[in-house]
């Protein structure tokens, strides 16, 4: 019964994943996450590199809409909500920021050089996580050496691109320096939201935040006149928004998933995901448009394939102690004193 009360019921698409062990959950949540940004990396490579359209925030706004449409045919109401709307008022003005500025910054910067930055987001997410309200997380040892592998190897492989195809800019850089930034906070943040109040959905955290994060977009559209140019241009090519409205369905399945990973597995583990996520993206943008790969790209690609071994194998060794589990479940009525300051 106490049990039943700690551990909310959680569906992924229809698809029950409480009852589910672990190791089905995790696996679920993973696919409908690298399904959703895979296509969603190939979308945006399509777009910026390949028709030269960079508008990252129009783009964004379109895309917006595309999820609040999926998630009231889903059925979600906000008679649903359980936290109040200035929760997501901060949520989602960082969540926009990161958003914008990371498509944005593809103006910049070619999208391997892109990945090279914010593939990073992981540490600065274990870190974070120390000081954010309702968290106030530590992580072992080998799950900072597996998180730092897993980054030189990232680094490495985009820097090897940068060699052969090198389209760096200090107004990119700065962008999705800054993008990664608040990555690591909205991680965070939406992993104390589900901490804190265990029961709340991953549809309404998507929901709300989407909604919210809407009028955000409008005046960075209109002090930069790319509403104008991004309606003008996209208005002599309309098959844009098909590819916009289907990168936008893609990634909505890999939202939902996402926010599952965090509500079930916490901030740092689903940032270890998206992390080993860029490489395959980074991997297949080079064999779908025929880039070379040298030796340092192998040498990325087995720096990364040790730091998810290790991270797999020293969690397997550590996950039979049932003790652990319940550290979090104590921790959610510790933390109940600070539910306010949270939201």
């Amino acid at each position: 019964m106490k049990n039943g009360e700690e551990v909310p019921t959680r569906y992924l698409l229809g698809i029950s994943l409480t009852e589910k062990p672990k190791w089905q959950q995790f696996l679920l949540c993973s696919s409908g996450f690298f399904f959703g940004y895979l296509v969603n990396g190939i979308c945006e490579e399509y777009v910026y590199n390949r028709l030269k359209f960079s508008y990252g925030w129009y783009f964004t706004f379109v895309q917006s809409f595309v999820y609040v449409g999926l998630l009231l045919l889903y059925g979600f109401t906000t008679s649903q909500m359980l936290n109040p709307w200035k929760t997501y008022v901060k949520l989602s003005s960082v969540l926009v920021g990161s958003h914008g500025l990371t498509k944005g910054s593809l103006a910049f910067l070619n999208y391997p050089a892109q990945i090279m930055f914010k593939s990073t987001k992981v540490l600065p997410v274990m870190v974070m996580g120390a000081f954010i309200p309702g968290l106030r997380r530590k992580y072992p040892s080998h799950e900072y050496l597996s998180a730092l592998l897993l980054v030189v190897g990232l680094i490495a492989f985009t820097l090897a691109d940068a060699q052969t195809s090198p389209d760096f800019n200090i107004i990119g850089v700065l962008m999705v320096s800054t993008a990664l930034i608040m990555d690591a906070f909205v991680g965070n943040f939406q992993e104390a939201i589900f901490t804190t109040n265990p029961d709340t959905t991953q549809t309404e955290m998507l929901f709300c935040s989407t909604v919210v994060g809407l009028p955000f977009l409008i005046p960075p559209m209109i002090i930069t006149g790319e509403l104008f140019t991004a309606w003008k241009s996209c208005s002599y090519h309309p098959y844009v928004y098909a590819v916009l409205v289907f990168e936008a369905m893609a990634t909505f399945v890999g939202q939902i998933s996402v926010l599952s990973l965090i509500a079930i597995f916490g901030a740092a583990t689903t940032a270890m995901v998206t992390t080993a996520r860029k490489a395959m993206t980074l991997l297949l943008s080079y064999l779908i448009f025929t880039k070379p790969l040298t030796e340092q790209h192998a040498t990325g690609l087995l720096l990364i394939t040790m730091g998810i071994t290790m991270k797999l194998l020293l969690d397997r060794k550590d996950h039979p102690a049932p003790p652990q589990r319940k550290k979090p479940q104590i921790a959610v009525q510790e933390v109940d004193s600070e539910k306010t300051s949270l939201v």
